[in-house]
């Protein structure tokens, strides 16, 4: 519509000045105001003056009418402008926050445990596939990451480990992933077990704790820790709880379901552990 007006405003203001002009003409020669050829100057500048000026007001409006829509689009623009520059700083507002909380966490983090050498990384991408939980990190062999390396949150709860390396890059496969295990002890006796993935677990972001001890005694809620044997992870490193207990098919061999203590899909930063002193 503005546009169309704009092209024809002109072309429309002559259409309805001619108008205008007829019908008044004709209006008022029919109540026998005027003659023929008497009067002609007058009956010609009464309905022209009318004209004119129901033309110029809407004219006026028409245009007052545009100026005030272009008026209206641009401070819309503006205020559009200035919401996003809002919804970015608060953004950045937060991000920063919860990246204090993080450095925090992640200094007494290292203050507890001076044994571990530290290096933190970004999450950069998760892996698309269905048969596997893994995501790839920001840091490689460059900042002294090496395969096998646990990694863990600033909170020392296991998220996994360096499982493929780069340069500048590594993959780290989750201890939920069906090619994960983690040697484990559980319960306030300290049983042993292992937990390890399987792929319909995975898929409800839980693993299995099994090949339990003889005589172990395990119930839901219980806390499952690493249990450092055979020297891959630190020992005491939080694994999740056991959320249920379970037997096998047969009846009697127990087995628990764990819930990793980390949110995985919460995950933003992670730390390596590059070395640690082993506990005999």
């Amino acid at each position: 519509m503005k546009e169309y007006l704009q092209k024809n405003g002109i072309r429309i203001a002559v259409i309805v000045l001619a108008v205008a002009l007829l019908v008044g003409v004709g209006n008022a020669a029919r109540d026998g105001q005027i003659g023929i050829v008497h009067n002609v100057t007058g009956v010609i500048s009464a309905p022209m003056q009318k004209v004119l000026s129901s033309t110029v007001n809407l004219f006026n409006s028409i245009y007052g009418y545009l100026y005030k829509y272009d008026s209206l689009m641009a401070e819309n623009e503006s205020l559009r402008a200035q919401l996003a520059d809002a919804q970015k700083s608060a953004r950045d507002g937060i991000e920063a926050s919860e990246e204090n909380v993080r450095l925090r966490e992640a200094l007494y983090l290292r203050q507890k445990h001076t044994d571990y050498f530290l290096e933190s990384a970004k999450v950069v991408l998760w892996s698309s596939s269905n048969w596997s939980s893994s995501f790839t990190i920001s840091k490689g062999a460059n900042h002294g990451i090496e395969l096998h390396d646990p990694v863990i949150t600033e909170y020392g709860a296991l998220v996994g480990q360096v499982t493929e390396l780069g340069a500048t890059w590594a993959t780290v496969s989750t201890l939920i992933d069906v090619d994960m295990s983690v040697g484990a002890y559980v319960g306030s006796n300290g049983s042993s077990g292992m937990v390890v993935g399987e792929y319909a677990l995975m898929r409800e972001k839980t693993a299995k704790l099994t090949f339990l001890a003889d005589g172990a005694q395990i119930f839901a809620g219980d806390e499952v820790l690493t249990s450092g044997s055979g020297g891959a992870f630190p020992a005491g490193l939080v694994i999740g709880t056991l959320t249920s207990v379970q037997q096998e098919a047969g009846g009697q061999i127990e087995y628990g379901i764990v819930t990793p203590q980390c949110d995985l899909d919460a995950l933003v930063q992670v730390f390596i552990i590059k070395d640690f002193q082993v506990v005999e």
